[in-house]
């Protein structure tokens, strides 16, 4: 780097303000007496010895100090090249605000004859208004915030995906990566050997994903925590187990962490926003058929038969009838409207689950029990919002 000083500094200046320019050094020398670091031009090096001298802003003498050995620091436009160099970096990967950055460097990595590193050039974060992430405005999320509430795997699977796309990057999108993430896990195992590469999963385990298998979904504890109320993990584990009996934390250590995640993110995400509006007539009329519904089912009817039943109730009202989307039978669709009153007035959130599934896991008694909340007005009352 001293060898290439001048060329170097000839490449940064032009970047620089006049008064920048007027003291710039690459190296900036840090004061063996205080530790602070001295923005000081430097008056002559000795490439051979390998130092710099300065003079010192308080004393005004003449300093001299090698640039090793931790006695200096390097300016950040040359810091960035200086590393590539001696790291012996090949690929970089760097966000769009960054390419100027880039540029330069790599000016500077080529001026002290070495080859730029191949790039990458990614796109920004963004809040959930679509503004840039910023450490001073504090609208960013870090990886230890990510990693509360998901698997390091998410998080690998949200990097991974479309990275030439702006992602919105906050705490609303992590369940959807929980989830997508054992989604392409499960499909790996299904899938030939062109359509594995393509996977993920594969790239995410460097070709070795493992063999885990997620009987329930991550959305699905969360709306299970949100229904009872309940941040115990061992009641989340009471509704799974008696849905599958066969499925224990010893069997499925993923689901047990991910009970756990499900938990810290409900505590801190789903309860503080749960608000629970009082049934009109048609609203009413609907959970009164829809209770009477739940309770002629089979005790052993499942989610597919439950599902089934559910539809059946909401398109029997006209106000939740698709007739753009007939069913199989050729009668008319259910809108999403009917499902988003569902999740409304007995989840107290505008989305949820696959309600049949949300049934045959919650219960058909634990089930009608909040239909009968919400038609006695308890789940929209103030005592019952106070309580989350």
């Amino acid at each position: 780097m001293l060898a290439a000083y001048d060329e170097v500094k000839e490449i940064i200046l032009p970047t620089l303000g006049p008064e920048r320019r007027a003291t710039y050094s690459p190296f900036l020398p840090i004061s063996p007496r205080t530790g602070v670091v001295l923005q000081v031009p430097t008056v002559a090096r000795d490439v051979d010895a390998g130092t710099i001298t300065y003079i010192d802003p308080e004393t005004g003498d003449e300093e001299t100090a090698p640039v090793t050995g931790g006695r200096v620091k390097c300016q950040w436009k040359a810091d960035w090249a200086l590393r590539w160099v001696a790291l012996g970096v090949d690929y970089e990967m760097a966000g769009k605000d960054l390419i100027d950055s880039v540029t330069l460097a790599s000016k500077i990595c080529r001026a002290l004859g070495a080859t730029p590193p191949d790039g990458f050039i990614y796109e920004l974060f963004l809040d959930e208004t679509g503004q840039k992430i910023s450490k001073s405005k504090g609208n960013g999320l870090s990886i230890d915030d990510w990693l509360a509430y998901a698997s390091p795997e998410s998080l690998s699977l949200f990097m991974f995906q479309k990275p030439k796309a702006a992602k919105r990057l906050y705490f609303d999108v992590i369940p959807r990566a929980a989830d997508e993430y054992y989604q392409f896990l499960d499909a790996y195992f299904r899938q030939d050997v062109s359509n594995r590469l393509a996977n993920p999963v594969w790239h995410i385990h460097s070709g070795h994903p493992p063999e885990e298998r997620l009987p329930v979904p991550f959305s699905m504890l969360l709306n299970l925590a949100s229904a009872s109320n309940t941040e115990d993990a061992d009641i989340l584990w009471g509704f799974v187990t008696r849905h599958r009996p066969e499925v224990t934390r010893e069997s499925s250590p993923a689901l047990d962490r991910l009970v756990h995640y499900a938990v810290r993110y409900y505590h801190d995400f789903v309860k503080p926003k749960k608000r629970f509006r009082a049934a009109d007539p048609v609203e009413r009329q609907a959970l009164t058929a829809l209770d009477a519904t739940l309770a002629a089912l089979p005790a052993d009817a499942d989610a597919e038969s439950i599902q089934t039943a559910i539809y059946d109730v909401g398109r029997s009202f006209e106000r939740y009838q698709a007739r753009d989307k007939p069913g199989p039978d050729g009668r008319p669709g259910v809108s999403l409207g009917f499902f988003s009153t569902l999740y409304e007035l007995l989840l107290g959130q505008e989305r949820g689950p696959r309600f049949g599934s949300f049934v045959a896991i919650y219960g058909v008694a634990e089930t009608r029990g909040l239909i009968a909340s919400a038609l006695s007005g308890a789940l929209s009352s103030p005592a019952a919002a106070a309580s989350g």
